[in-house]
């Protein structure tokens, strides 16, 4: 039996303890998916080896803007510990190494994985385990269902309205041409070959051929003659980057210069036009919704200016005509906006809370016009997108209006 005056020292040491047990340590903090009190751990899962390489600029360029703001002082003091690791485009990847991420490394959401298999393979996970999975690199509508998947938010816009805006420009331009599609035979392919068809509604007979091809093809020659031969004086290609550069070099060995019309996610002139040839590049039409910074517009434009010098001095080795270099550069610069505006509460409840609560942010680098927008029933921040040609040196508008008629369209409601 405990004596009264034992008793009495025991005591306050037993408070003493309950209560620094009942808080949480930034340890225990970071162990439970909240930050710890110097870093907030931030998830990403890239190619960085395997056919759609060339994307694994936007994970280094993350991850130098984030290098940026943590020499700045980080987010209320706390630093950035971005950690992005190889899916070699592999979905059962993908999803071993998201687990890992967050069971292991106790990262406080993911951010910016690229890729629809491999967001579809971790979306179920991530959601069943409350964990933040932002800002996909991935143009799916999938990424907008916040009734069944609340814990899942896209950034760009979707390959879907992205097919409805060309289909909008060829009935505008071209109403009489006969069109051809070369397809990526995955999700990607088939939603823009979808909004495509959409968009061309009644007229979609315009299509006289299709043809896909797997993302792991290195030849696609007999797919670009047959599409030739189909007598389409328009091609629509909708696929990877280094597809896209073989694709527009093969159709001018064949002396075919059909209006090629290109997908904004292989619209790089570093990973696409230039390995197919600028010459052979010359006319061809894409969509863009972030600046470009070698065009001359922007020349001396302050946002362009702050990021070509933070390529100089954070991402040398990056090529400053890679437009995955300045996506990721834009995508990360959301991500620093949500926990901004989180303030002290990061936790991955209230850093959905204001994901979901961007209004009329106006990312530096995005075209004019374009603003970020979210709600709790909203979660596709970049909703519109500018059609644009590329003059052989770099991408003009095609009009001065940003194109936003298919908001609302298909699948955008």
């Amino acid at each position: 039996m405990l004596t009264q005056r034992r008793k009495a020292r025991l005591w306050p040491s037993l408070v003493a303890a309950a209560l620094l047990a009942s808080v949480p340590s930034s340890a225990q903090q970071a162990a439970e998916g909240g930050a710890a009190d110097n870093d907030i751990r931030v998830g990403n899962v890239m190619p960085y080896t395997g056919p759609l390489a060339a994307f694994a600029t936007i994970g280094r360029a993350e991850a130098a803007y984030f290098e940026m703001v943590n020499e700045r002082g980080g987010i209320n003091g706390r630093k950035i510990k971005f950690m992005s690791v190889d899916d070699s485009s592999n979905p059962h990847t993908a999803l071993q190494q998201t687990r890992e991420l967050v069971e292991k490394e106790n990262v406080l959401l993911m951010f910016g994985a690229f890729g629809t298999p491999s967001n579809l393979a971790t979306r179920a996970y991530l959601n069943d385990k409350k964990v933040p999975q932002l800002f996909v690199a991935s143009g799916d509508q999938e990424w907008a269902q916040p009734a069944q998947y609340p814990w899942t938010m896209g950034w760009q816009p979707t390959f879907r309205a992205e097919g409805q805006i060309y289909a909008n420009y060829i009935q505008a331009s071209y109403p009489d041409s006969k069109i051809a599609v070369l397809w990526q035979n995955d999700q990607f392919g088939r939603d823009l070959f979808k909004g495509l068809q959409e968009g061309l509604g009644d007229t979609a007979g315009m299509i006289v051929a299709d043809l896909a091809f797997d993302a792991s093809d290195t030849s696609i020659e007999v797919q670009i003659e047959i599409l030739k031969d189909s007598g389409a004086e328009i091609l629509v290609f909708n696929g990877a980057p280094a597809i896209a550069a073989r694709a527009i070099r093969i159709a001018a060995d064949l002396d075919w210069h059909p209006v090629f019309i290109l997908d904004n996610a292989s619209a790089s002139i570093a990973s696409a036009l230039r390995p197919a040839g600028l010459q052979n590049a010359l006319g061809v039409i894409s969509t863009s919704f972030l600046k470009d910074a070698d065009d001359a517009a922007w020349k001396e434009d302050p946002p362009i200016k702050a990021w070509s010098a933070f390529m100089d001095k954070y991402f040398p080795d990056g090529d400053k005509q890679d437009s995955y270099a300045i996506f990721g550069y834009a995508a990360a610069e959301t991500l620093v906006q949500v926990l901004n505006q989180c303030g002290d509460d990061l936790s991955r409840e209230n850093i959905m809370r204001q994901a979901a609560s961007l209004k009329n942010y106006l990312n530096p680098v995005a075209l004019p016009g374009i603003a970020i927008n979210t709600s709790p029933t909203d979660f596709r921040p970049i909703k519109q997108m500018r059609l644009v040609q590329f003059d052989g040196n770099v991408w003009q508008p095609i009009g001065d209006v940003i194109e936003s008629a298919f908001v609302n369209g298909p699948g955008n409601k």
